[in-house]
This record gives C-alpha cells, structure tokens and sequence, in this order.
C-alpha cells in the first residue's frame, strides 16, 4: 500500500480534498486512516490569497485532519524565494492580498505598496480583490528593475457553480504585457513550491497527489516524485490515458482510498500488459482488454499499453477498452 512506500503524502486541495466547501467522498474518513497507519499528510495550494491557518481551518470543519503546519502555499514558496535571492528586509512590493504580505513577514522581507518606496522585487498571487492601481504600481515597479515574481501561473480558478474565472496567471499577464518581462513563477507545475513542502515537511519519499494533470502530475515529474492520480476532478481516465509523459501518474485510484488500497505491478509478455484478472494488448490501431474482476487493475493494464511509448494514444485507440472496463 502507498501508506507503507510513503512518508509524506503531499496533497492538492479543490478535487482531491474538497470541492468548493464540500468534502469529495472518502476524502476524510482515508485521509484519517493514513495519518494513523503512520503517513504524515500536507495540503499544498497554488493559491496564495488564503492563510495555512485559514486553510487547516476549512479542513478541520470539513472532517479532515489538518493544522496551519500541515499547509504549503504558493505565497510561502514565492516569499522563500524571495528570501535567497533578496537580502534581508528588502522590500517588496505585494501585488495580492494578506496571506500573502504574511507569508513575507515570516521570511523576514518588508511588503510594500507603491514603486516609489523602490522595492526590490515584485511578487503576485490571486486575490479577488486586486485593483488597477496596485497592478500599476507593480509594473512600474518592473519597469524600473525590480524582480517579478508570480505565486502562480494558473490561467482560471475553479468556482462551486458555473465556468471558471481568471486566475492568478492570467492576472500576472498585466504585469507582462505592460512591462515586456516575465515572471518567475513558484507554484505548480514549477520546482519552488514542491521543494517548499520538501522542505517544511521533511519527506524523504513524497507522494504527490492530485486531480491535475498539467499541475499536479507535472510538478511530481518536475520534482522527480512519485505521483498518485484520483479522478475525483478535472481530470478523467480518457485523458490520462492519452497523455504525454511529462503528465502521466505512477498510480491511478478513483479517490484517496487509493492511499489505502494495493497497487499490483503490470506485467508485460509479448506486447501484452496484465494485472490482476486484465490483460491488455495493442490490436491494429486499438487496445483490446479482456478479463474480468476489478476494472481497476484493467485500467492499469490499460495504462501500461497505452503508455509503452513517449508518443501520446489516441483518443480513439483507448476509448473502447474504457467502455469494456466501464469507466470510459
């Protein structure tokens, strides 16, 4: 089981935990089996607008174990940056909201609000309440040579109901086009903010887990982690089927009591992928399954097939084995 290969399970939030301020199913009653059977658990979030307190709060009313230490932001992994590029105290102009100017304070960096205080650095993270004269303020600060950094590149947020809106990145493209400079960004799928939660939880062999394959799965690639994928969010089996390497999961589970459940190794025979009662095997321009039992094993069968080479499946290559299995 994960729990056994695994010291820190280093989780995403909204799809995986929670949707909006609703629980996903298993997600506590797996999240508390874990922590007893000696798995320690982190909540990492691309968003930097919420305080760790504000978020273990949320968790805690929610089922799920968590306290403020058990939190890695984006704002914390941008502050940290900041720190080691920065000498100490300098001032940097904040582009977001308190958790951010927070997450500075802690590093020993001095927030400010306007270019003329000549700050050192720019930093940017999502706040649904950033207006016009503060993006100002950040781009002339980049105009005038200061560093820009973005907690974040996420084009959208989710919401509870309805289309998602603009996210961070996008709000950071302002800053972009105005200036002509780039900013470093420190949240997934970059590097910063999972050597943040390496280094705030000490984890030896992490575990990343997520619903996301352009944030989450990247970041563990990125990172060289090993990664657990649940389908309890945007992500369905058809499209981790189908994608690069750079986006594919070392394990699959339809929720976190994947955490909590054997993984079996795929064998291969002859261009034949097996596990469990399943066995799949490319067939002209298609993979075959046959078997029977958990469609879960068939999915990793499938996967293996799927995933033989760096070249991407195509759709329809994978859509009737998912049928077969049911979870197409």
């Amino acid at each position: 089981m994960l729990i056994d290969a695994y010291d820190v399970a280093l989780l995403d939030l909204d799809g995986v935990v929670y949707r909006g301020r609703k629980p996903v199913e298993n997600a506590a009653e797996s999240l508390a089996k874990a922590r007893a059977q000696g798995m320690r658990l982190a909540y990492v979030t691309n968003n930097a607008s919420r305080s760790p307190g504000a978020v273990a709060d949320l968790l805690t009313s929610l089922g799920v174990p968590a306290a403020a230490e058990d939190v890695v932001t984006s704002a914390q992994a941008a502050a940290r940056l900041l720190a080691e590029r920065l000498p100490a105290g300098a001032k940097v102009l904040v582009v977001g909201g308190t958790a951010l100017r927070h997450a500075l304070y802690a590093q020993g960096l001095t927030p400010v609000s306007t270019s003329a205080a000549r700050p050192e650095a720019v930093v940017q993270g999502f706040s649904p309440h950033l207006d016009y004269g503060l993006i100002s303020e950040g781009a002339q600060a980049v105009r005038n040579g200061a560093l820009f950094v973005a907690s974040n590149g996420d084009f959208t947020v989710p919401v509870p109901a309805g289309p998602p809106k603009p996210g961070n990145g996008s709000l950071a493209q302002v800053i972009r086009y105005a200036t002509g400079v780039d900013p470093i960004i420190t949240g997934k799928p970059e590097t910063p903010l999972h050597r943040e939660s390496i280094l705030r939880t000490g984890a030896e062999r992490p575990l990343i887990v997520g619903d996301r394959l352009d944030t989450d799965i990247e970041g563990a690639y990125n990172g060289g982690a090993d990664s657990l994928l649940v389908f309890t969010g945007v992500t369905d089996p058809l499209t981790a089927l189908t994608a690069p390497p750079h986006h594919r999961p070392t394990y699959l589970a339809p929720d976190l009591t994947g955490l909590l459940t054997d993984h079996p190794p795929v064998e291969e025979q002859a261009g034949a992928y097996t596990c469990g009662a399943w066995t799949a095997a490319w067939d002209g321009p298609a993979i075959r399954i046959t078997g029977e039992g958990d469609p879960w094993r068939g999915l990793y069968a499938l996967a293996a097939a799927a995933w033989h080479t760096d070249t991407p499946a195509p759709r329809g290559a994978v859509e009737p084995a998912l049928d077969v299995l049911g979870l197409g």
